[in-house]
């Protein structure tokens, strides 16, 4: 009976232990992706915090580790130079950050929303916050950035305190090319000293991504057309397209080659974005090839573009030689298939953007009777 009577209290004991074991993994199980992932940020914040500045870099986001080494090279960088501050780094896109978490093209890495920085940024209550743009043009992609600020400041979560989000100093650094002229004029004069020995044996073209007409924001396309036109004034082989620009792709690049007389020769291919990644590496260097050998030529869409074709094949087609840089395929993808912030001098270009970041009041008391 004794025996028993201890056996029945370790098997209560043990359902008890259970018990209490999954109701703490029911606990965790019931946390959404969005408080899980809050609840990350929030440890690696707390964790990082050594001042009561910081500066939240906002990329697009990629799924190449060459990517992910100009983002850390960068992100190492500021913190090198801008010692006051804790420096992090946000991806926007929510398809490059399920892709970077699910190893599609390297090893597994986790990155975050601009939304769920701030947010641990506000709770560890820093007292000056710059989000640095780190895209291009103030295009689509800015106009989150600067709406993921603005939902920062107005509490949207509704949890930060209404005293400290009135004292904050949020700033925020513009894109590479948010000026029309002194902006463009520094990008233009900092391609010229990277790309001018190929400008010189050839056609140099670099590929930008654009915006599509209704997403074009700000009508910031413009800047590509104005950027093509201070490489111009450099030198008369420089030229500037889009993956998604209307009437600025590939197609319309080629025409303003043959007008400015370039019908021959070496066609050299750079990406004109922050990171070489799926565009760089697919839509400029891969091997996509819709040639018809039949007609020998290519069909366009009804927007002008031939689908389906790489800048290397098209080109290639077309009689240039695109072997010299490497962007053909039977020589590798090459030094050109470089994004902007592997190139110290551009890198520099968006850091004097940091420097100079604007402060943004857009902070509205919940209660403005008081």
């Amino acid at each position: 009976m004794k025996k028993f009577k201890l056996f029945l209290v370790a098997a209560i004991a043990a359902i008890a232990a259970a018990g209490f074991t999954s109701c703490a993994d029911d606990e965790t199980l019931k946390l959404s992706n969005m408080e899980r992932y809050q609840q990350e940020v929030d440890g690696a914040v707390a964790k990082a915090k050594k001042h009561n500045r910081a500066i939240l870099l906002v990329a697009f986001g990629s799924t190449w580790q060459q990517a992910y080494d100009a983002f850390d090279l960068t992100r190492s960088e500021y913190a090198s130079e801008f010692t006051d501050y804790d420096v992090f780094l946000s991806f926007s896109s929510a398809i490059c950050i399920n892709r970077a978490r699910a190893a599609e093209n390297t090893a597994a890495r986790d990155f975050y929303e601009p939304k769920y920085w701030l947010e641990a940024l506000g709770r560890q209550q820093y007292e000056e916050i710059i989000v640095q743009s780190m895209q291009v043009i103030p295009g689509e992609e800015y106009g989150r950035v600067v709406n993921a600020v603005k939902d920062f400041a107005n509490n949207s979560n509704g949890d930060l305190d209404d005293d400290y989000l009135s004292r904050v100093r949020i700033r925020i650094g513009l894109p590479l090319m948010a000026g029309a002229e002194d902006d463009v004029e520094a990008l233009a004069s900092a391609l010229d000293a990277n790309f001018r020995s190929y400008a010189e044996s050839g056609a140099m073209l670099f590929m930008g991504h654009g915006n599509p007409d209704e997403f074009d924001t700000y009508k910031a396309n413009i800047r590509y057309t104005q950027l093509e036109a201070a490489l111009q004034q450099k030198h008369p082989n420089y030229f500037v397209g889009t993956v998604d620009m209307a009437d600025n792709f590939k197609v319309q690049v080629h025409d303003r080659m043959v007008a400015a007389g370039i019908t021959s020769g070496n066609v050299y291919c750079a990406p004109l974005m922050s990171i070489a990644g799926d565009h760089a590496h697919k839509d400029m260097a891969g091997d996509d090839d819709a040639w018809d050998s039949d007609t020998q030529s290519f069909e366009e869409n009804e927007d002008g573009e031939v689908e389906d074709t790489s800048w290397k094949q098209y080109f290639f087609h077309l009689g240039y030689d695109t072997t010299a840089t490497g962007t053909y395929k039977d020589s590798g993808e090459g030094a050109l298939v470089k994004g902007l912030l592997e190139y110290a001098n551009v890198r520099a270009l968006y850091k004097g953007h940091t420097r100079s970041a604007e402060v943004v009041d857009y902070y509205h008391s919940m209660y403005p009777e008081e």
